[in-house]
């Protein structure tokens, strides 16, 4: 018998478990290759994931519902079609799918066979690998990366794997915490109770909202957010997108946002101010060389995502702009990959395209800071002179990591941010 394993793939560099959302195949039906073969979801992503193989379907390990760790087998495929197919047939030992997923997250998860093999990162301390389940478990107790290369792995290659991080936790004194603690504290489940005849609806979240609600929370619990709001003036941006929008539209095939503009601003004030372009490890500041600016973007249903432009300081605007709608529409679409979504160094989110006028966004980890621009609106505001003129303006909101940034740096941050955007000539730069 010729079988293909189908195993759950890694939809980004932090990503440690999927949960299966739809199967479009059932036990003994044929499926082409690259045909959709199931649908999964994570807090970053919901994905479709075609067949590795043509085939039958001869076994599914798991229902709609489940969530599976990254590298476990969930699904069979026979690509011999001349054996006969009988549902429930017992599987051979060697393909069998683990019993349980504790049982399964013993061990370091393989490299996916239906995508791309995970992205793995080389701790501060020494050149060792450690899979996402250890580097998830690491975060979660507020354990850094350098503090790893302490435990002695017991896996294969001599890799960490849950049991050693969990033998090396019971057995951690204080001594070798680190000075700065990420920990994350339990949140209590609360219960509550209705007066008779209340009229109510109960809404279940589905895995992307309850994945982002964990996040949220863990990153309020992980940084001291501070934030600096400031307001700058748009009228000249204002002025030429209205006089250049159609031409642009003409050209491109999509509309043209104000978002570009302000990616480009904070670009340069990443240029300006490297150590804001950088994560934090325990007792180091880890600074980035790589610009990767991410933007967050609505998906279809309650969820967020945020879609990375890479190298977005080598890209003029009219590459960000383009490159910024083609991720935007992929977003949408639910088409994002595992490389449209990892390597982000720092974060845009427009509350403005809401009406929002200000918010105080939460810092996505591993980062230390996100930049928030709220609705342009015309105000009146004193100019050079004394004059009164309306204008349009914009409140923008850093929000950042005070165990590494202070005032001075966060509010020179978005100073700079504003700067370049007040005197930036659009009429230059396509």
């Amino acid at each position: 018998m010729a079988k293909q394993q189908v195993v759950m793939p890694q939809m980004g560099e932090s990503i440690t478990t999927g949960t299966i959302t739809k199967w479009h195949k059932a036990e003994g039906d044929i499926v082409e290759l690259d045909e959709i073969l199931l649908e999964i979801s994570t807090d970053k992503v919901e994905s479709e994931i075609p067949a590795p193989a043509k085939g039958r379907i001869w076994k599914l390990f798991n229902e709609e519902g489940d969530t599976v760790d990254v590298g476990v087998q969930i699904a069979e495929i026979e690509t011999d079609l001349s054996l006969p197919f009988e549902k429930g047939a017992a599987t051979p030992a060697s393909a069998s799918a683990p019993a349980s997923a504790s049982a399964s997250a013993s061990a370091p998860a393989p490299a996916p066979a239906s995508a791309s093999a995970p992205i793995q990162e080389v701790a501060l301390a020494g050149r060792r690998f450690y899979t996402p389940l250890v580097k998830a478990l690491a975060a979660d107790h507020g354990v850094p990366l350098s503090e790893l290369s302490q435990i002695s792995g017991t896996g294969a290659g001599a890799r960490v794997n849950k049991s050693d991080f969990m033998n090396y936790l019971s057995s951690r004194t204080s001594a070798s915490a680190p000075a700065i603690s990420t920990s994350v504290a339990t949140v209590p489940d609360t219960t509550f109770t209705f007066a008779p005849g209340e009229r109510i609806e109960y809404v279940p979240l589905d895995n992307m909202r309850k994945t982002i609600a964990k996040n949220m929370v863990a990153s309020k619990q992980t940084s001291a957010h501070v934030n600096s709001m400031g307001e700058v003036d748009l009228s000249h941006l204002v002025k030429f997108r209205e006089g250049f929008k159609s031409e642009f539209a003409k050209q491109e095939g999509f509309k043209l946002t104000y978002t570009p503009f302000i990616l480009l601003a904070i670009t340069q004030a990443l240029k300006d101010h490297p150590l804001v372009n950088a994560s934090v490890d325990g007792d180091n500041l880890i600074v980035k060389k790589d610009i990767n600016l991410g933007f967050a973007v609505a998906v279809p249903g309650n969820g967020l995502t945020v879609p990375i432009i890479h190298g977005i300081d080598n890209l003029g605007l009219l590459g960000i702009c383009r490159k910024l709608n083609e991720l935007a529409e992929k977003a949408r679409a639910r088409r994002l990959t595992m490389d449209d979504l990892t390597g982000g160094t720092y974060t845009f989110t427009n509350v403005g395209s809401f009406g929002t006028l200000m918010a105080t966004p939460i810092i996505l980890q591993p980062q230390i800071g996100i930049y928030a621009a709220g609705v342009i609106q015309k105000r009146v505001v004193v100019t050079e002179g004394d004059a009164i003129a309306i204008r349009s303006m914009m409140y923008g909101t850093h929000a950042y990591d005070h165990r590494v940034i202070d005032g001075q740096l966060g509010g020179q941050f978005l100073n700079s941010v504003h700067k370049h955007l007040s005197e930036m000539d659009p009429s230059e730069l396509f």
